[in-house]
């Protein structure tokens, strides 16, 4: 995207952040004839106790050394939380570094081992949410958990998430935060640059989000997903870090209509396999076994 693309990654930060808080949240009367939604410079450089010049060389990027205390003063101007004042210090604090070839994403063995044990949706994310590995049980919750799918790109293209997660808009405003916060200041991996370009292209609902330059992290949590054939499930999720990698767990509460539901679904992408052996007759006709197709045919 274009802040990426101009390094003034810090100006375009602090620009859609000010323009995201109203004049009645600063304390400050609405008024009239405004013609920027938000907050005018000037209003955010008096209240953060700093100069309007010196605020304008910041958003355009004439000075990106700003101290500690500027940054905190002006995070509280614009009603950042800590992830996003962290964000905001390292936006200034990100020095230029020749980028260095990266390592593609593995899935140790051992986590491979895991996923075949786990009775619970599980599955292996990257970095940029690809999916690395998973298990028959992600499957069996959503098909977009097969290996080589990509969650944000689901969710924002294919037109099953929509009815599949209960508010599809939090999720994608959660995820897109994510991956900005993600990405930091790592603006030049061939990864990142691939997807936001393919999204951007690909999704109105993408590029509005990406444009709030929101950032947050996507841990632990809850969620609620209708499953096309067991219905509403309440589930827990659990993210833990493996080497580079993450593991992403489903569950739900012990004993409750959704742990039903999951045996359910697990039953349903098991089935018990026939039996084959039998110690007397059976009915219906008897079918041949392939050692018996292969006996010549005995001439009385």
């Amino acid at each position: 995207m274009k802040d990426e693309e101009s390094g003034n990654r810090l100006g375009s930060y602090l620009r859609a952040r000010r323009e995201l808080v109203s004049p009645a949240q600063a304390g400050l009367p609405p008024g009239g004839n405004r013609r920027v939604p938000g907050l005018r410079r000037e209003e955010v450089a008096l209240l953060a106790g700093i100069s309007p010049d010196y605020y304008l060389r910041l958003e355009r990027g004439r000075d990106k050394n700003p101290s500690p205390q500027v940054l905190e003063s002006l995070a509280r101007v614009l009603h950042l939380d800590d992830v996003e004042q962290t964000y905001l210090l390292g936006l200034a604090a990100a020095r230029p570094r020749a980028p260095r070839r990266k390592r593609p994403e593995h899935v140790p063995a051992r986590v491979h081992e895991l996923l075949a044990h786990l009775q619970i949706p599980a599955f292996v994310e990257g970095r940029a949410f690809d999916v690395l590995a998973s298990n028959p049980m992600a499957v069996a919750l959503s098909p977009r958990l097969r290996p080589g799918q990509n969650r944000l790109r689901s969710l924002l293209l294919d037109p099953e998430e929509r009815s599949f997660h209960q508010d599809w808009t939090k999720a994608t405003a959660e995820f897109v935060a994510a991956l900005r916060t993600t990405i930091g200041n790592d603006t030049q991996n061939p990864r990142f640059v691939e997807l936001v370009g393919e999204l951007a292209l690909s999704s109105q609902r993408f590029r509005t989000l990406w444009a709030r330059h929101d950032v947050r992290s996507l841990d632990g949590g809850t969620t609620t997903v209708h499953h096309p054939v067991v219905g509403e499930l309440h589930l827990h999720r659990d993210k833990l870090a493996v080497e580079d990698v993450i593991l992403v767990v489903y569950y739900p509460d012990k004993d409750s209509d959704s742990d039903e539901k999951l045996q359910l679904l697990a039953a349903l992408s098991h089935p018990e396999p026939a039996d084959t052996a039998h110690d007397g007759p059976v009915d219906g006709p008897h079918r041949k076994t392939p050692d018996e197709q292969a006996l010549p045919r005995r001439r009385d």
